[in-house]
């Protein structure tokens, strides 16, 4: 059953140009300043996944359902420029393969494709151990000293307005859902699913990035598969490309639109 997605949209009220899809624990309204500051002439559709924000959290937690919730978002309206961050790069990926008719390039922002499953369990564990914080400040400390310390301040402050709830318990967590979280990390593992031949692929990876979430083989997979129609960046930068490096992320999405 294809599920409803909640979708922030931006941009011309006018059938969707780009399509930006998240990564795991994450949310749609994340990618608000990359499409008002930079892209504010594009349609541009950022829904929340299954399992996160204020999409349905229901069961079941798999690429399969996403690709189908997110088929019937861009149905109407494709092909469409589809930009994937993390897991939501391995969702383009899934959806180019399902779907080639509603996509007319893939940007992927440091994809999380086809991980090590002994890596994913380490992730799921610690998440489970630990899946809340006291409060606001350490969330905001747990971001600053991670992946996020390159990115703009105020585009943290406005992540925690949206994304850090208060919990039942008294403490305070992100917008997710936890078994969802823990499904998907497994879905991390899953083997490579490559887009039809031809289609228009870049691809960044985060060189801060340890280790390294597009690998190598996932890499050459993609060049050996696409040829000319892939093209790679590695950028000097952690995992969080779009918010890090806006202007640039930018600018390869305007890139694919005017390949269109």
């Amino acid at each position: 059953m294809t599920t409803d997605l909640h979708v922030y949209r931006y941009g011309p009220a006018r059938p969707t140009d780009v399509l930006l899809i998240h990564g795991l624990t994450g949310h749609g309204q994340r990618w608000q300043t990359l499409a008002t500051r930079h892209l504010a002439e594009f349609a541009v559709a950022a829904p929340d996944l299954i399992g996160h924000g204020r999409s349905s959290w229901a069961a079941p937690w798999t690429m399969e359902a996403n690709v189908a919730a997110l088929t019937a978002l861009v149905e109407p309206d494709g092909p469409v420029v589809v930009v994937g961050h993390s897991f939501g790069a391995a969702l383009a990926l899934n959806l180019a393969a399902a779907r080639p008719d509603l996509i007319s390039a893939l940007v992927l922002l440091d994809p999380a494709v086809g991980l090590d499953g002994e890596w994913m369990r380490d992730i799921a564990d610690s998440m489970l151990a630990s899946p809340d914080y006291t409060d606001r400040a350490e969330a905001r400390a747990e971001k600053a000293n991670g992946s996020w310390g390159e990115v703009e301040p105020a585009e943290l402050d406005r992540e925690l307005d949206e994304h850090l709830v208060e919990l039942p318990n008294g403490r305070v967590g992100w917008r997710i859902s936890i078994p969802a979280m823990m499904s998907y990390w497994s879905e991390l593992a899953r083997p490579v699913t490559l887009p039809p031949n031809g289609t228009p692929t870049t691809l960044v990876r985060a060189a801060r990035t340890r280790p390294a979430y597009a690998s190598d083989a996932l890499i050459a997979s993609l060049r050996q598969h696409l040829g000319a129609a892939f093209t790679l960046a590695e950028w000097d930068c952690e995992h969080m490309v779009a918010h890090s490096r806006p202007a640039d992320t930018a600018a390869l999405i305007r890139d694919a639109l005017n390949r269109r």
